[in-house]
């Protein structure tokens, strides 16, 4: 797995549990009003489970808003837009697994 681009954008905290040829485990605390922007993945699926929450994972084509609840899961499949933020503006913390391929983030321009 390559880096193309890391987004930067301010993050309580990012833990990489994990990192291989193929796959990359971290876990990612949003503070109260931080978010991961709008951002895409040419190749690489973003597989979501709330550790604490709730959170949201807002996705483009299809616009869809999924909250999920500590335990639960998500997939976003590459060159799906998507942004994560905590349920009304409120504190998550997340487990983010990205499979193989090249990690790139692509920012989109706002909802």
């Amino acid at each position: 797995m390559r880096d193309i681009v890391r987004g930067s954008y301010p993050l309580e905290k990012r833990e990489v549990v994990m990192e291989g040829a193929d796959m990359r485990a971290s876990v990612l605390t949003l503070a109260p009003g931080q978010c991961v922007p709008w951002h895409y993945h040419s190749e690489v699926t973003d597989v979501f489970f709330c550790l604490e929450g709730p959170m949201v994972v807002e996705t483009r084509a299809p616009r869809e808003e999924r909250v999920l609840r500590a335990g639960e899961s998500l997939a976003v499949p590459p060159k799906t837009a998507h942004l994560v933020h905590g349920l009304d503006g409120g504190r998550c913390r997340f487990l983010l697994l990205q499979g193989v391929g090249d990690y790139d983030f692509r920012a989109v321009a706002g909802a």
